[in-house]
């Protein structure tokens, strides 16, 4: 039998949750050991000459659509629903096969017989068609006819590659099924003895060397190859072929399975599963574009990049635009992370949050430890509050550090960017979470809306929460007055030096979790310019396509003073000019002030204030010893933990 490994990830386009079951079901009979993953894809189509970014909503509602098709997965199936956005859905789908690595796509086939093929005339669908001539990965179409109970799968076969494929597929299917497996081979009619057993043993041979002893061999004599084939599907469940088109084109210009199997398909009333494996013109050609890519200019990547920007923050937008209801399901999510086998640490910074912490840790500890067991850990990790913060914190349950107590060799510095950067050290989770205390009417959404986009997709890695801001004035709650800072000040650096940031809403929310491999690989800013540095330095790691940003709808806190506001300004287009002297490799400015002058005046007083605002930054956590043997330890424990479960 074939030592050929079956595929480990399988990519399978959804375009009508209604009737995915089937699909889905035999994705997991086709996983290598059950040990892969299957990947539910919706696309989202942009017409052309409307911006990418238009797709967002409708990204949410496929989103949505996708989770009807977790249940149908047996138990033990990893199913994991994406959502990409793209002008064309062929387009949409191999990128999707590239960038999860997919072994095999699955296809629906809806379509009815056709007539006499013309040229130019998709042989099953267009979008299908376009996939197969450019797919990095095997493909199978299924036209489908009901699922049930798999007892009896045909194969016929004429061999070739398609066919030890489609094989080695049933062979899969009928063992996960108990189901007989049969083998067609169909010889015409009136032929010699020696003819009629050289085809047998050739049969034989096929059968033994693709699918062991579970197959039987079936040799026919008929006129008609169809008619034969559709006569034994009849006694079957299932029929699986390979694609018989040759590469001459002789099943005609746009037959890409060929006549053969998509006539078969067409007219069976069993369901019919057509097979292709990668040509290998598409390797090839794929090799030949990278090769001649490495070739071209500095100069012109560089220009090429730039004029490619707009569009990839344009998809990213619409891509990468999560809502906090999409993850309201906290059991769902708690199944997703024991998966994966993540943990999750909660950290809170506070200064003086004596009227809020109370609540916000209170409700954290019952809905998202007590209730469910989402998060692993709550960190508040305090800056020497001068009011009753920690007593109020440790009396709800908290676990509370003082900042500068921690890595205290190092020193300590005022800051927000300080406490997070030492709340690395202090927490064990796999992914944390940061989310502001200054927040009345706090919800767990703070929390699992930024956790939830980490543990649905993988190759997310730093996600940032947005929300309306409204504002108190007088007493009076204002809407669309928060976020001053964002709008007049990172907003336009932004889409001036780092226009691919450009999508994100809120650079400067203090909501946002994070893989904890990416956390301690970049360094952090101490003070105000931590978020902005974040998004920078996160970016230049894991790419545009690892940031998210999820609507967690409405978040009321205290605003800080017109001056408190121009300070934190300031700060941000300190850090702002580092990073582009950095990117640049260029010394922009002979220096950058690190101070703020603040005139004052009233009263017949005139004076200047000067304030030494410049933030320090910390050097990524891996870098530091103690922070290495810590997690080594750690690290320790967990597999010693796992070998006591065994």
């Amino acid at each position: 039998m074939s030592n050929l490994p079956l595929p480990a990830r399988i990519l399978i386009p959804v375009a009508n949750p209604a009737t995915a079951e089937e699909l889905i079901r035999l994705g997991a009979d086709l996983l290598e050991a059950r040990a892969g993953e299957i990947t539910a894809l919706g696309i989202v189509e942009v017409a052309e000459g409307t911006p990418l970014s238009e797709g967002a909503t409708r990204a949410r509602h496929s989103r949505r659509l996708l989770q009807r098709v977790m249940g149908f997965a047996p138990p033990g199936t990893t199913i994991r629903p994406i959502v990409r956005i793209g002008r064309r859905a062929a387009e949409g789908i191999i990128e999707s096969a590239l960038e999860e690595g997919s072994d095999l796509i699955v296809f629906g086939w809806g379509g009815k017989p056709r007539g006499p093929r013309e040229a130019g005339v998709p042989s099953i669908s267009a979008t299908i068609d376009e996939v197969v001539r450019d797919a990095p990965c095997d493909v199978a179409v299924v036209k489908q006819r009901g699922g049930g109970e798999i007892s009896r799968i045909l194969v016929p076969v004429r061999g070739g590659p398609h066919a030890e494929l489609a094989l080695r597929f049933a062979a899969a299917i009928a063992a996960r099924h108990d189901a007989q497996l049969v083998v067609l081979h169909v010889i015409p009619p009136g032929v010699s003895l020696a003819v009629h057993a050289q085809a047998e043993h050739a049969l034989a041979a096929f059968v033994r060397l693709h699918a062991g002893d579970r197959a039987v061999g079936l040799l026919r004599e008929a006129v008609n190859v169809r008619t034969a084939i559709l006569r034994e599907a009849e006694r079957s469940d299932l029929v699986v072929m390979g694609a018989s088109a040759a590469p001459s084109g002789t099943d005609g210009p746009s037959s890409l399975f060929g006549a053969l199997p998509e006539a078969v398909a067409a007219r069976s009333k069993t369901s019919v599963v057509v097979v292709r494996t990668r040509e290998a013109i598409s390797r090839q050609t794929f090799d030949a574009l990278a090769q001649r890519a490495e070739t071209l200019a500095a100069a012109d990547r560089a220009a090429e990049e730039a004029r490619a920007i707009p569009a990839r923050v344009e998809r990213w937008f619409a891509e990468a635009n999560f809502h906090h209801s999409e993850f309201g399901d906290l059991r769902r999510l708690v199944h997703l992370k024991e998966q994966a086998g993540t943990t999750i640490s909660l950290v809170l910074p506070t200064l003086n949050e004596e009227e809020t912490i109370g609540p916000i840790v209170r409700r954290a500890m019952r809905e998202l430890m007590g209730r469910v067991p989402l998060l692993d850990e709550i960190l508040v990790i305090d800056s020497n509050s001068i009011d009753r913060t920690v007593e109020i914190a440790q009396a709800e349950g908290a676990r509370v550090v003082q900042h500068h107590e921690v890595l205290a060799r190092y020193g300590s510095f005022r800051g927000k960017g300080e406490a997070l950067w030492k709340s690395l050290y202090e927490t064990s989770g796999d992914i944390v979470v940061w989310a502001d205390t200054d927040v009345k009417s706090w919800h767990p959404r703070m929390v699992y809306g930024t956790v939830g986009p980490l543990l649905l997709e993988p190759r997310l890695q730093y996600v940032k929460g947005f929300y309306q801001r409204p504002i108190v004035e007088g007493g009076v709650l204002k809407e669309g007055g928060g976020g001053r800072v964002t709008e007049l000040v990172a907003r336009p650096l932004i889409n001036l030096f780092f226009p691919e940031l450009s999508g994100l809403i809120q650079p400067l929310s203090g909501e946002y979790a994070a893989r904890r491999s990416l956390l301690e690989a970049i360094p952090f800013f101490t003070g105000y310019a931590v978020e902005i540095g974040h998004l920078i330095d996160a970016s230049e790691r894991a790419g545009l396509e690892g940031l998210g940003q999820v609507d967690l709808e409405r978040r009321i806190h205290r605003n800080q003073e017109l001056e408190g506001l121009s300070r934190m300004s300031f700060v941000i287009l300190q850090a702002v000019m580092k990073r582009l002297e950095e990117r640049r490799k260029v010394r922009l400015f002979a220096e950058l002030g690190s101070t703020m002058k603040l005139p004052r005046s009233g009263r017949g007083q005139l004076g200047l204030e000067v304030i030494d605002l410049a933030d320090v930054e910390r050097p990524p956590m891996i870098r530091i010893p103690e922070y290495v043997e810590r997690r080594a330890a750690l690290n320790r424990l967990a597999g010693q933990a796992g070998e006591a479960d065994r």
